[in-house]
């Protein structure tokens, strides 16, 4: 499938091919479940970024897997959770020896012609209109780098510029002291032809201070080539947030039940208590509907005009009023 005529635009006529880089461990999880495995609003997180794909038309979409691997293929494999539209691959990183590594293991199942998005497996409420502009950045032979500011950018990339011009990122364990002060840091996530990516790859090393191959090193060979290196940059950062830990998949949890309370309250739905509410699935609803606290909808759930649910509901199967 292509990409064509993003936000009525820029006219695109690549083929999108989508690489999810899922083979950590997730060690601060503590956890024997794979880290991408995890749920986000009943779904895993890594579910959640395939999902983006099918929104983005991927023609392929190759998942990168490494600790636990066989697990991770086999509920992605599974009929109720592969999206139709896109074909399907899986890569193995063994051993784990970098990002740059992990995008290596993808290269003998990525077609030359295609627009290659990176994504992560634990980032996952990356919006697909915020990878559309950032295809749109890319227009087919650039590289396109989706970026933020950071209040306290520590442990990200930084994004090096010589006056608007993106020259480098640098890890922050390879940053000095004046480039660790740079805010603008790096999401992981990234657009660009599938050629390029290929001859970079090709080119990388592991002479830093972690021993690995940093997927970030392609942009100097970018700049080196003279190839463009655009950013786009969001100032959303629940879209570039990563799940490491109980803690952060908590607190995505409640930012994306928020999103959903939010879009349902402008749609005229009375919350008794937004933070008291969860959608694990869709919910749709007609007029003049009233959810009272403690709510859990699961699966495809719809509801009439005119209902009210009692406190402490829980609908784990399609309706069109509420089940008390």
């Amino acid at each position: 499938m292509t990409q064509d005529s993003i936000n009525g635009g820029t006219n695109m006529t690549h083929a999108v091919d989508v690489v999810i880089m899922a083979a950590g461990k997730g060690t601060r999880m503590k956890s024997r479940l794979p880290k991408v495995l995890h749920l986000l609003a009943g779904r895993a997180l890594v579910q959640h970024v395939l999902d983006t794909a099918t929104q983005l038309s991927a023609r392929r979409v190759v998942v990168i897997t490494g600790h636990g691997a066989m697990e991770v293929e086999a509920a992605l494999s599974a009929p109720a959770s592969v999206s139709a539209g896109f074909d399907l691959k899986f890569v193995r990183q063994e051993p784990q020896l970098g990002t740059g590594h992990a995008v290596q293991q993808a290269v003998p199942v990525l077609p030359d012609d295609g627009l290659v998005v990176v994504l992560s497996g634990d980032v996952p409420l990356t919006a697909a209109d915020t990878l559309h502009h950032l295809i749109a950045a890319c227009s087919g032979d650039k590289l396109a780098l989706l970026t933020i500011d950071f209040a306290d950018p520590t442990g990200y990339g930084r994004i090096v510029r010589q006056g608007e011009a993106v020259r480098a990122i640098v890890e922050h364990k390879d940053a000095s002291a004046e480039q660790r002060t740079i805010r603008e840091v790096y999401s992981g996530i990234m657009a660009l032809p599938a050629a390029r990516l290929k001859s970079w790859l090709a080119r990388l090393d592991n002479h830093n201070v972690q021993g690995e191959y940093y997927l970030t090193d392609i942009v100097k060979f970018a700049v080196a080539d003279g190839v463009g290196v655009v950013a786009h940059k969001i100032s959303d950062p629940v879209q570039v947030a990563g799940v490491n830990s109980p803690v952060q998949l908590a607190e995505l949890e409640r930012a994306f039940q928020m999103r959903q309370a939010r879009s349902l309250m402008e749609q005229g739905v009375r919350l008794a208590d937004p933070a008291r509410f969860d959608v694990r699935g869709t919910l749709r609803c007609g007029q003049d509907v009233s959810i009272d606290v403690n709510c859990v909808f699961e699966g495809q759930v719809s509801w009439a005009t005119a209902c009210a649910s009692a406190p402490t509901a829980s609908l784990p199967t399609p309706a069109s009023r509420p089940t008390r």
